[in-house]
């Protein structure tokens, strides 16, 4: 981690002296980081209340469900590289150590190491020495295990729209180019999981995030979560 936080600063110094583009490029730029900011801030909170009745009945079923707490929290990377506590509601049962398993599993698809099953579990090890809970199989199904993270959006570590965020130690595997999708903050959704992330690579999905951060616009963020909402219904890419 500490050499991938070097290479984090050496990537920001870097960008600092490659910035191109006019005053008025830059205003829009500003005015467009602005506006979406306020977007997610107003949605979250909302959804926040009016979903707060679900997500309540949700932590109840896990409870009653499996032993272990309610959510998931994991160290994420943020903007920047900027590290935050990311929050999902637990799918898994509790009290097995897998990070070292999904260690390994995120090292070995970086490197296109995976066969095709594997590469099939949406970014995750097909097992990690966990059983997923009979409310976790429907959380998933269904992505409401990620509704917490309307937390971290209101909170300013996230936004609705933008790469994924991916845990800290996956730094590790990163090439010098694919430190760009830190140039914004991570997304609930994104280009990406909206392309069939399941069946990408590694580098696919860091293309489609840079293709995603250079074209970025609110028109092209509310299109992103508009073609979401079929992904999410019919289930597809859940893992």
């Amino acid at each position: 981690m500490i050499d991938a936080q070097s290479r984090i600063a050496a990537w920001q110094e870097s960008s600092r002296h490659t910035l191109t583009g006019s005053r008025q490029q830059a205003r829009n730029l500003v005015m467009y980081e602005r506006t979406k900011r306020l977007f997610d801030i107003v949605l979250a909170a909302t959804l926040l209340v009016l979903l707060s009745p679900l997500m309540l009945l949700i932590a109840i079923a896990i409870k009653l469900d499996s032993p272990g707490p309610v959510m998931f929290v994991q160290r994420r990377t943020g903007r920047y590289g900027k590290p935050f506590n990311f929050f999902k509601f637990r799918s898994m049962s509790y009290g097995v150590d897998h990070g070292s398993v999904h260690r390994e599993f995120a090292r070995r698809y970086a490197n296109g190491e995976l066969d095709q099953a594997e590469q099939n579990q949406v970014h995750k090890p097909a097992s990690n020495g966990r059983v997923i809970t009979r409310v976790g199989k429907w959380l998933r199904l269904s992505s409401l295990d990620e509704l917490p993270q309307l937390w971290n959006i209101l909170k300013g570590d996230m936004s609705f729209v933008g790469p994924r965020a991916w845990a800290d130690y996956e730094l590790e595997n990163y090439k010098d180019w694919h430190y760009r999708r830190l140039e914004v903050p991570p997304g609930l959704t994104g280009l990406a999981q909206i392309s069939g992330r399941s069946s990408l690579s590694f580098d696919q999905i860091i293309r489609l995030d840079i293709e995603y951060i250079d074209n970025r616009s609110f028109w092209l963020d509310l299109k992103i979560m508009l073609l979401t909402i079929p992904v999410v219904i019919t289930g597809r890419y859940a893992g």
